[in-house]
């Protein structure tokens, strides 16, 4: 039975949620010198990562409704694979600039399907 590409968009919403709970009133000062709130930060991004490269697999015009999906699961592949180690900061710098507008573009589709 093939997954509704839906649940890989909530899985996404979810996820994003959850880190910006994770980080919420912290700043990168406190963000980079806690390794518990990173490793939950990242872990949550690698669930990211892999919901939209499945679901870039299973339904592409869904998934081009979503920004920058490609640059998306690089990070993904970077973080899980560890080519090139990922400064904190740069996760940090994700946080606050690419997850508000990857909220956004999943809400969008979320949205419509209800």
């Amino acid at each position: 039975m093939e997954r509704d590409p839906r649940a890989f968009l909530w899985g996404v919403y979810t996820a994003a949620e959850a880190i910006q709970s994770f980080v919420h009133g912290m700043d990168a000062a406190a963000y980079v010198n806690d390794d518990m709130v990173q490793a939950a930060v990242e872990r949550k991004f690698e669930v990211i990562g892999e919901a939209l490269n499945q679901l870039s697999r299973l339904d592409h015009t869904l998934s081009a409704q979503i920004a920058d999906v490609p640059q998306i699961v690089a990070f993904h592949n970077q973080l899980i694979h560890g080519y090139a180690k990922i400064r904190p900061i740069t996760v940090w710098n994700a946080t606050q600039t690419s997850l508000p507008n990857l909220l956004a573009s999943v809400r969008v589709p979320l949205n419509e399907s209800t």
